[in-house]
């Protein structure tokens, strides 16, 4: 029997400090795609929509891929935007009978009129398809899980790494649980277990640390315990100012609930026993720009990664403060990545390649997080429209774009300057521009971990450092106002053996 499936990608993780808003345009200049155009451009990469045609093959799914939208973390989704993508995806869902819907989002999505995008497209649809119909979803590692999300979708199952190299893998696993339900053989539901805490100590990291174990422990419930059908750790979203914000642990499953519940609280319980093993050292950035400074050439560069101006995590990407460390401790044989100023990427394109210019960089967004603009003198190394394309193993023949760009390179560190904001986790982002970082002593990106899988193949050492740009761990900094309170770690007084046993 062939059923008829509805597919979507629509992803966005939402930092509530950022002022900049995620409208229609910087969707349109990331990614959205309708229909058959983002099955040609996406559907043989690292993507949710590539698991989803796997499915549709192995299992001879009549399949309507409806959209694919995705932008890089910022600011809440415009209601203008967020109403166009929902009303595409529902409309779909209208238009006829459908046998199970398969969504890739993030978790994460907050909009300006709801502070549970996902939650709120899942309401709509829903409306639509009744009470029954199965949905499943894929999730990233890091979504804030809300009890609507469980309440209105049977399947839920998150990436299990951090970097995020199973995408297509994790929408292998959604779809077969959903051809599964389709058949009638399974009857899934997933239960949630939440923490009081803004994120898991480590941000999630999947390649070292405590959920190394957390990870194995779920892979193997999945594969030894009748009716688990999934196990899913997620790290949480700290930059959402959110009701439930916050590590959750799922499972989907049937049977017995009880056995499943303890499962996921003793997962629950590690998480928050172990709240203060950090992993990550993290310097200020004088002292990795002294550490840089005296670094040795080696058999690979120094990676040096601001935390704080992630743009992946909706930092605005333009934090001075590294780089300024970094010219004032003299570093040379140096790369620089990204400084996210528009205007001056302008100017350098205009300028051209060969000019010596003095310009006045980076920190326009809001000096309060990361640093003043910084005034520097240059030549200009390359001129370029910003496009790339990925070879790596996250976004590997993915087409990406930096806007208008230019290299500068100012007392030996070249410095890419673009006009969007986007995280550094893929070589090509230094090589498309005629930068190759494994040749340089010293390179400096903007990334939290994601950089970690293409650049820690070629690094000999990695140092980590928080600029106190809007993604600084200093959370006391940041303006919440809606998260519930107390919560850890900014109430450290509510200390307790293990947390409030919360869950649906």
């Amino acid at each position: 029997m062939s059923f008829k499936v509805l597919t979507a990608e629509f992803m966005h993780e939402s930092n509530t400090f950022s002022t900049r808003k995620t409208g229609l345009p910087e969707f349109r200049r990331e990614t959205l795609m309708l229909g058959e155009e983002a099955v040609k451009k996406r559907g043989e990469s690292n993507t949710g929509l590539a698991g989803a045609l796997s499915c549709a093959a192995e299992f001879n799914w009549d399949m309507h891929h409806v959209v694919s939208a995705w932008s890089e973390p910022s600011g809440p989704v415009t209601v203008e935007a967020y109403e166009y993508l929902t009303r595409l995806i529902v409309d779909a869902s209208r238009a006829q009978k459908f046998d199970g819907i398969l969504l890739c989002l993030h978790g994460a999505m907050v909009a300006e009129h709801t502070d549970d995008g996902d939650g709120e497209l899942l309401a709509r649809l829903r409306a639509v398809v009744g009470p029954d119909l199965p949905i499943a979803l894929t999730l990233d590692l890091h979504a804030n899980v809300t009890e609507r999300m469980c309440a209105l979708a049977q399947i839920l199952v998150s990436y299990k790494t951090y970097p995020h190299i199973d995408l297509k893998e994790t929408a292998c696993h959604a779809g077969n649980l959903l051809q599964r339900t389709m058949t009638g053989e399974i009857k899934p539901r997933t239960l949630r277990i939440h923490l009081p805490m803004l994120e898991e100590a480590n941000g999630g990291r999947t390649d070292t640390g405590p959920m190394v174990e957390r990870i194995a422990k779920a892979r193997a419930w999945e594969a030894e315990q009748p009716g688990a059908f999934a196990v899913s750790i997620n790290g949480a979203f700290p930059e959402a100012d959110i009701a439930e914000v916050g590590p959750t642990v799922l499972v989907t499953y049937e049977g017995n609930e009880r056995l499943h519940r303890a499962f996921a609280q003793n997962l629950a319980d590690d998480i928050w026993n172990r709240r203060d093993e950090v992993i990550n050292t993290y310097y200020t950035v004088d002292e990795v720009a002294k550490i840089a400074h005296a670094y040795p050439r080696q058999n690979g560069p120094l990676i040096v990664a601001d935390y704080a101006d992630n743009p992946g995590a909706g930092a605005y990407g333009d934090s001075t403060e590294l780089l300024r460390a970094l010219l004032a401790a003299g570093v040379e044989d140096a790369c620089f990545g990204p400084m996210v100023d528009p205007e001056v990427a302008a100017t350098l394109c205009e300028k051209g390649v060969g000019t010596t210019v003095t310009v006045t960089v980076g920190g326009k967004s809001d000096a309060r997080f990361g640093g003043e603009p910084l005034t520097v003198t240059g030549r200009i190394l390359l001129v370029s429209n910003g496009d790339f394309i990925g070879d790596g193993p996250m976004i590997g023949g993915l087409e990406q774009s930096f806007g208008p760009s230019a290299v500068l390179v100012v007392d030996g560190i070249e410095i890419l300057v673009t006009s969007a904001a986007l995280q550094m986790l893929d070589l090509q982002q230094f090589r498309a521009f005629g930068i190759d970082p494994a040749a340089k002593r010293v390179v400096a990106l903007k990334s939290m971990q994601h950089f970690r899988a293409a650049f820690e193949p070629i690094a000999s050492s990695v140092l980590i450092c928080d600029s106190g740009a809007l993604c600084t761990l200093d959370y006391g900094r940041l303006p919440f106002s809606k998260i519930p309170r107390p919560i850890y770690p900014l109430d450290r007084e509510m200390i307790r053996t293990t947390p409030p046993r919360s869950g649906v």
